[in-house]
């Protein structure tokens, strides 16, 4: 497989690189560019975090959870390159220096890659920009003054002029690995080869390599589905393509349901959003991803596809237990949608970080209230059993029922019936029965207008 891109300015094309190849590895041990550093190797700590730029934008993303194909027809940008031809320095490198933002330095030309990534598409939410940074020696107040400083400055030309080196050539082979242009060449190949490793965003897959040393012998990258990138919002339906990205979904999401909006901020972290893609969260089946909760409580249809047979089902049907799904080899996600609703979802997120965390227990709450009583109750949690899963009991409790403290109260000893979690690091399996219980509470308070996010209570 031949692979074209830009790095630093430069054109670069690979033939015949280990489909899985981390793009940090290849950076360090191949072209000798230290500075993109390995500290955790997982996506967690951002000092591998570079600027890749493809026709969509700029965004930064961890090199330890790139494979080299996803770069195919991209730019990417190190630290090395992020001063200019002539030598002159980033505002960012400027400010980080005149701040004081750097002590032992490893993490900071993660730090750096992100603020530059963030100047360039200006934003200025400087603490989610740099939520997956993580520094032990400054502390982070001097680099958001950095960040500070630098916002409304121009972006470098040679930052600001960054282009894609071209549209990537199609795929013409037929072994591994595979990189498909559009869905309907991805269920051709995925058909045919139901037992390849399909490689969306990779934040999950890559820790198979580099964490559980896999050796993935058929793989198939998805990047090249533009087709299933796409958000569609019409006035009676929401539609998430498979390969959109968890940043892109908050965009369109948050202006509909603010609270679900304000949980994906919580996820993970820039980097791992920008690459993450809904299908991916879904289709892995994990018990505390985050999002299949907050879906499930909306109603949502997931749509598969195997060949040319298409298929859709109800969210929650699709998780059948601990590490299986309902989908058939050779089958994928096509796509999710729900209805668009009035906003009575309300998503709570429950873990030891506020940033960047696993979630000990999620839940995700729609009720519907008329005239003072309970006509419609989607419940759904995660964390709280081996798949995410509604409170059934719950919502019985509550429909029909008035909405009325006593409700809720009598709601609540029916989480007993619904779940019986487990102890694990995160939680103990008594905790997270008492939080689901106060988590009802806490959005009986929240739909009558009172204050319950811990950003807005002051002493």
């Amino acid at each position: 497989m031949e692979i074209t891109f830009h790095l630093n300015g430069e054109e670069v094309t690979l033939s015949g690189a280990s489909p899985t190849a981390t793009l940090l590895d290849w950076l360090r041990e191949d072209r000798l560019l230290t500075g993109t550093k390995e500290g955790c190797n997982e996506g967690d700590c951002g000092a591998c975090s570079v600027m890749v730029t493809d026709g969509r934008g700029s965004k930064a993303l961890n090199a330890c959870l790139l494979f080299l194909p996803q770069l195919n027809g991209k730019s990417i940008r190190t630290v090395e390159g992020v001063s200019g031809p002539d030598g002159t320095l980033h505002p960012v490198q400027e400010a980080m220096i005149t701040h004081h933002g750097s002590q032992c330095g490893f993490c900071t030309p993660g730090f750096v890659m992100s603020m530059v990534t963030a100047h360039k598409n200006r934003a200025s939410d400087h603490d989610v920009q740099l939520a997956g940074n993580l520094c032990r020696c400054t502390g982070y107040a001097p680099i958001i003054r950095a960040a500070e400083a630098v916002q409304d400055m121009p972006v470098p030309v040679w930052i600001a002029d960054e282009t894609v080196v071209r549209e990537p050539a199609p795929a013409a082979q037929n072994h591994s690995p595979y990189a498909p242009r559009s869905s309907d060449e991805l269920a051709a190949i995925y058909e045919q080869t139901p037992e390849a490793v399909l490689v969306a965003g990779a934040t999950d897959v890559a820790l198979w390599v580099t964490k559980g040393l896999r050796d993935l012998d058929q793989v198939i990258f998805l990047d090249g589905c533009s087709d299933l990138k796409q958000i569609e919002i019409t006035e009676d339906e929401v539609r998430l393509g498979a390969m959109v990205d968890m940043n892109a979904m908050r965009e369109a999401i948050a202006p509909l349901h603010p609270s679900y909006g304000e949980m994906i901020r919580r996820y993970a972290s820039q980097q791992v959003r920008a690459a993450a893609t809904v299908g991916g969260n879904i289709a892995n089946g994990s018990p505390i991803g985050d999002n299949p909760p907050a879906l499930i409580a909306l109603g949502a249809t997931l749509h598969l596809r195997k060949g040319n047979t298409r298929r859709s089902l109800p969210l929650e049907d699709f998780f059948v237990d601990y590490g299986k799904q309902d989908r058939a080899p050779g089958e994928f996600v096509e796509a999710v949608s729900f209805a668009r609703q009035p906003d009575d979802l309300r998503c709570y997120k429950l873990s030891k970080r506020f940033d960047q965390d696993i979630s000990a227990v999620l839940g995700a709450f729609n009720v519907t209230i008329k005239d003072g009583i309970v006509t419609s109750a989607k419940i759904a949690f995660g964390g709280m059993a081996a798949t995410p899963k509604r409170a059934s009991h719950v919502e019985a409790a509550l429909l029909g029922q008035a909405w009325t403290p006593q409700t809720i109260e009598t709601a609540q000893a029916e989480f007993d019936k619904d779940f019986t979690p487990m102890s694990d690091m995160r939680a103990s399996a008594c905790y997270r029965l008492e939080t689901a219980r106060n988590l009802l509470a806490r959005y009986y308070a929240d739909m009558n207008g009172e204050t319950t996010s811990v950003l807005e209570v002051s002493l």
